[in-house]
């Protein structure tokens, strides 16, 4: 594991690899992917037990990741390749003509680190939820994480899969809810309001936990280490994260605006003149 002041040197440089993709090809999702920088971080670089040099599809042995809001891909494909999962260079290709990194991650084109096609909103937690099963069926011990955004909770597809993983004792399954309060048509409240997530988690029967500082690193880990702890005990874990949509960039901030736009000229100058790093920029 790296110290952390390299670590969060990284999340700047992870945030400067997505206001980069999406300006070059003038489209993407920058917002949410700048929210949930520290997430990605602390679990590819400090929490999972993974190997980049060897992937393969079925995972054996080795933790899991579902990213469910899969317009976030920016974020993701910026932290696998700062993970080794391939190139750093290859993340130019974002979004282009037969580019292995699609504006949503497939693959068809076996990208490694990608194991499900995901964007469809609602659906990764089923997926999640069936590869952990899989481990318990299989005797691997490891663990299976998903990463959800709030507007998503609006889906029905998430509760079916929530009663049927309390229900089924899917206690080696660590979801995460990026808590950020906004969708692409504008606050989470005012298009659908989620209610008390906490006690609806609770109540279909999961452990919840809640980090009220997801742009922290630190607390970051801190939850996930703590979810981990639960692992086990006969129910699947919930970590409720607030983030920041466009945490970073300080005209991203706050608004829903920025969920699926990208920067133009200009707007990519401010933000990298906010993100700086000493060494290691591409």
């Amino acid at each position: 594991m790296q110290n952390t002041d390299s670590l969060k040197t990284l999340c700047t440089q992870v945030r400067r690899d997505i206001v980069r993709m999406v300006h070059a090809v003038s489209s993407g999702h920058p917002g949410g992917s700048l929210g949930c920088v520290e997430y990605f971080v602390a679990l590819y670089k400090v929490i999972m037990k993974h190997d980049p040099a060897n992937f393969s599809m079925d995972g054996k042995n080795e933790d899991l990741f579902f990213l469910s809001n899969g317009h976030i891909s920016p974020v993701f494909y910026s932290v696998l390749a700062r993970s080794g999962y391939f190139a750093v260079d290859e993340l130019k290709t974002f979004r282009k003509l037969n580019s292995r990194l699609q504006g949503h991650p497939t693959t068809h084109e076996g990208l490694p680190g990608i194991r499900v096609a995901s964007g469809s909103l609602g659906q990764g937690m089923s997926v999640a939820i069936g590869a952990a099963l899989s481990k318990k069926l299989n005797k691997d011990e490891r663990i299976v994480y998903s990463l959800h955004g709030d507007g998503e909770l609006q889906e029905g597809q998430i509760w079916e899969a929530a009663m049927y993983a309390a229900g089924n004792k899917v206690d080696n399954l660590i979801s995460t809810v990026d808590y950020n309060g906004r969708q692409i048509d504008g606050d989470v409240e005012n298009v659908l309001p989620l209610g008390n997530l906490k006690s609806k988690f609770e109540a279909f029967g999961w452990h919840v936990l809640e980090n009220h500082q997801g742009n922290d690193l630190d607390k970051v880990i801190g939850s996930l280490n703590e979810a981990k702890t639960l692992v086990g005990k006969g129910k699947p874990i919930m970590i409720l994260m607030k983030t920041d949509m466009g945490m970073g960039v300080d005209y991203m901030m706050g608004t829903h605006k920025w969920h699926g736009s990208a920067p133009n000229d200009e707007q990519l100058n401010l933000a990298l003149d906010q993100l700086l790093v000493t060494e290691g920029d591409y």
